[in-house]
């Protein structure tokens, strides 16, 4: 019997790729195929994938007053599957020009929460939807003061209507647990900080 356990494809062959559509985010359709656990190829398969630019996702953190920041905005994808599309989430801002992760967090923590972030720390990298969609997400967590923070922001140009609020991190993390905190982000981020949070108050306070 052979053993296929250890088996790691790493050949994919694409046969085609179409572009179906192209605004701010575009969609292809790829004619491909892809080496299997058993050995060989795949018959060719067609599979749509969302071209997304990769995402900076920051959670603001006042490790003296053991305070979050998190933001409220209108969501179109949450409608039809929630009573509210106003989802509460972190910081985020999309790579689309010449910039480095680091620097997206910077300047959208600004731009969104009108925060000064004063040093960040990675939390990890993922894929949000890799069955349809190439988005990569850049995930930290960011030292900031809460004192003052809040009231509501955003950029007019970009149609941005952004409430900032502070919150206690257990009632963040309560939040988590109730379902009123639901995108993924902000979810592995709260979870993050719930596993590292003596460390990082150790290192930052």
């Amino acid at each position: 019997m052979t053993d296929f356990a250890n088996a790691i494809p790493t050949t994919v062959d694409v046969v085609r790729r179409e572009r179906c559509y192209e605004g701010f985010y575009k969609l292809d359709r790829l004619h491909l195929r892809h080496e299997l656990f058993a050995g060989g190829m795949s018959r060719e398969i067609n599979r749509e994938v969302f071209v997304r630019h990769d995402a900076v996702c920051m959670l603001p953190y006042d490790p003296q007053r053991d305070e979050v920041v998190l933001i409220e905005q209108f969501r179109v994808g949450a409608m039809g599957k929630t009573d509210n599309p106003w989802l509460v989430e972190l910081v985020a801002g999309l790579i689309d020009k010449d910039e480095q992760p680091e620097e997206v967090a910077h300047r959208e923590a600004q731009e969104e929460a009108g925060l000064d972030i004063k040093a960040l720390w990675p939390m990890t990298k993922y894929f949000p939807s890799p069955g349809g969609s190439n988005e990569f997400v850049h995930l930290y967590l960011g030292r900031c003061s809460t004192d003052g923070v809040g009231g509501l922001h955003g950029l007019e140009e970009e149609a941005e209507d952004i409430r900032v609020t502070v919150w206690a991190f257990e009632d963040a993390l309560q939040a988590v647990r109730d379902g009123r905190i639901a995108n993924a982000a902000s979810i592995i981020a709260l979870q993050w900080l719930a596993l590292n949070r003596a460390e990082v108050r150790g290192l930052w306070s």
